[in-house]
């Protein structure tokens, strides 16, 4: 098939690479020229402008969006004036489910098709392949499933399941979820679940990371907490070699643990990182849906306000508890890392 693929950044461009191996014809565009060309040398038709692409496109035209989520609504509202009845634009970032909802009732009068997809791989899905979660029309989505079975890992990718009977394409690795905003209401959810597992081997290979503190001589003071035997933590355990372990038998092995354990090799300790830990929203829209639903989401919220933490935005609540202390009991502040 042919496709047209706008935004040309790590995801967008391993994916027009991954289409173009498997024989699909691909017309770029972004606004960095470099990316531009050098998809271009590798087989693809480079397009100046998104008119010069969507001229460039065979009817019914698809064109891929892969653009950070503030850039995706001006964008699309060039494609409307651009774009002809019954091509489809499908938008593979990382949008708010709830924009598709508005976003497809925008398009609906222009006879346009707007599909939501969730796309998950990094800058793995090359090789690997990537997880679609698609939310659309069935006839847009069936007319494109070429474009999605190449993108996607294939039944190779993973054991079958041992109790599972019946067809469908989610052992291939792409699923149609349902109707607009389903594919990226799905992709929102698996990125809260991602927050929450990153949390919990982040923090248990802390926990493993400190668990030599009997061995480390602790200040006598009104302020410091005692460790009351010192006897039981006096383990200097190698967290790489731990989280090597991990990966081979362990009912928590996964690829998160696969590429944690492969950073620990390179780096035990770290040092290059600061430990600020951004959220691009999906974990933000994955708690508002489960407050909306009176859905508990005790770990995926936690992990949210962690990331919070992480980047300095406790630290007037900090400073006000420490002011509450010392106002009530005259306790003063202890240096860093105290």
């Amino acid at each position: 098939m042919q496709l047209g693929m706008i935004g040309l950044g790590r995801m967008g461009a391993n994916l027009v690479r991954r289409l173009m191996r498997d024989g699909h014809r691909c017309v770029v565009y972004d606004v960095n020229e470099s990316a531009v060309r050098e998809l271009e040398g590798e087989g693809a038709v480079a397009a100046r402008s998104p008119g010069d692409l969507v001229a460039r496109l065979e009817r019914p035209r698809a064109v891929w969006l892969m653009l950070p989520a503030a850039v995706v609504q001006p964008t699309l509202d060039q494609l409307t004036e651009l774009l002809d009845p019954e091509d489809a634009v499908i938008d593979g970032g990382n949008s708010y489910y709830r924009d598709d909802i508005t976003r497809a009732a925008q398009l609906a009068p222009h006879r346009l098709h707007y599909l939501d997809c969730g796309t998950s791989g990094g800058v793995w899905g090359l090789e690997r392949g990537y997880c679609l979660m698609i939310g659309g029309e069935h006839e847009p989505v069936t007319r494109l499933d070429p474009i999605f079975r190449t993108i996607a890992p294939g039944t190779g990718s993973a054991e079958p399941t041992p109790s599972r009977h019946g067809d469908g394409t989610a052992p291939q690795g792409y699923l149609h979820c349902g109707p607009n905003g389903a594919g990226h209401f799905v992709k929102m959810v698996h990125n809260g679940v991602e927050y929450g597992m990153m949390a919990a081997i982040a923090e248990g290979l802390s926990i493993i990371d400190h668990a030599d503190a009997g061995l480390r001589k602790r200040t006598a003071d009104a302020e410091t907490t005692p460790l009351r035997e010192p006897e039981a933590y006096q383990y200097e355990i190698d967290v790489g070699e731990v989280a090597e372990v991990w990966r081979r038998g362990s009912v928590v092995g996964s690829w998160l643990v696969d590429l944690t354990a492969d950073a620990l090799a390179r780096s035990p300790k770290l040092e290059e990182f600061t430990g600020r830990v951004s959220d691009s929203g999906e974990g933000r829209w994955t708690v508002r849906a489960a407050i909306d639903e009176g859905v508990p989401a005790a770990v995926i919220s936690t992990a949210l306000t962690d990331r919070f933490q992480s980047r300095g935005l406790g630290e007037f609540a900090d400073r006000v508890l420490s002011a509450m202390r010392s106002e009530f009991g005259g306790h003063a502040e202890k240096g860093t890392g105290s």
